[in-house]
């Protein structure tokens, strides 16, 4: 049913798309029979959203991975760069919650572990629209930030890194069993704005599974029950796409390749001063007002990636 879902939205996007072209075709035509220019400049107009609802219907042909429609669950990390780094987590995770209000998405913070003096250290969010997992894969990996700090008294330029992990959401029964040995389960007090009951117990849940020390955690929910019942989830979607993948590079495509958090390994660079640019290093785009895309508009990102990605797997079955 969903299959047919899926079928049924693209062929309407694409009946749309083509009577757009029909209504741009139909304004020339008048604008020469009656020679008039406005009509012209209309269909100029009316071309320039063609042509952006076109490339945005291309881009979802690209979706076609077994996990791209699911829900995404996204993982921030602070890394090198202390109260700076923790800041910088917390700007992506607006530019993150931004970019899914635009989106029309809906977003829940599932847990959350606030910075010592500012930010964040790390936050976990579920983002859930169609293709929501499809798009936001192209996010998995380290995110530099260069700027002058208003942490450093010395006004210096200072480079800071987090770390991003984006996994899909499957709620759907894996047929994974988990032996509750292997399982070593941690309550704690949740640390967000959920008013005083969830200060007072100790309802939060981290859960480790020993042998992949695969490491899920939940707070979002008064209960504990529920909370646990989430993480649960959580871990045995870890443990099935695991389990699921034959090899490593099967491996790297929904998991992805873990590395450092720190030089060497980012995957896009955020720089603020002494000018202003945001590049991907994958696939070298490149935007220069970074404060757009901190706002939520890396849609550029995602888009270049996914041509990136399709590019490559081309290329890996012709050779």
């Amino acid at each position: 049913m969903k299959e047919i879902n899926e079928l049924k939205k693209m062929t309407e996007s694409h009946s749309r798309i083509y009577r757009k072209f029909e209504d741009i075709e139909t304004l020339i035509e008048m604008g020469i029979e009656e020679n008039d220019e406005s009509l012209v400049e209309e269909a100029k107009k009316m071309f320039a959203g063609f042509v952006e609802s076109f490339e945005a219907l291309r881009v979802t042909t690209l979706l076609s991975e077994e996990y791209d429609s699911y829900n995404a669950i996204l993982t921030l990390h602070a890394g090198a760069g202390g109260t700076e780094s923790c800041d910088w987590t917390s700007m992506l995770f607006r530019m993150y919650q931004r970019w899914a209000e635009r989106k029309g998405y809906k977003t829940e913070v599932i847990d959350f572990l606030d910075g010592e003096e500012a930010g964040l250290k790390s936050i976990t969010v579920e983002i859930s629209g169609e293709n929501a997992y499809g798009y936001l894969k192209s996010e998995k990996g380290v995110h530099r930030l260069v700027r002058i700090s208003p942490f450093n008294s010395a006004g210096k330029r200072q480079t800071s890194f987090a770390s991003c992990d984006i996994m899909p959401d499957i709620e759907k029964d894996t047929g994974i069993e988990i032996n509750e040995d292997d399982l070593k389960i941690d309550t704690y007090r949740s640390s967000g704005a959920g008013g005083q009951h969830v200060n007072k117990t100790s309802s939060a849940i981290r859960i480790t599974h020993i042998p992949t020390n695969i490491v899920v955690q939940c707070q979002n929910e008064r209960s504990q029950h529920k909370n646990k019942d989430k993480a649960m989830q959580m871990l045995k979607a870890k443990l099935y796409l695991l389990a699921k993948q034959q090899n490593a590079e099967k491996i790297s495509d929904i998991r992805g390749e873990v590395k450092d958090i720190g030089w060497g390994n980012q995957i896009r660079s955020y720089v603020l001063q002494p000018y202003t640019m945001v590049k991907d290093h994958r696939t070298n785009e490149e935007v220069g007002n970074a404060a757009s895309v901190l706002d939520g508009n890396i849609d550029p990102f995602i888009n270049a990636y996914l041509k990136w990605i399709s590019l490559s797997k081309g290329k890996n079955k012709n050779e």
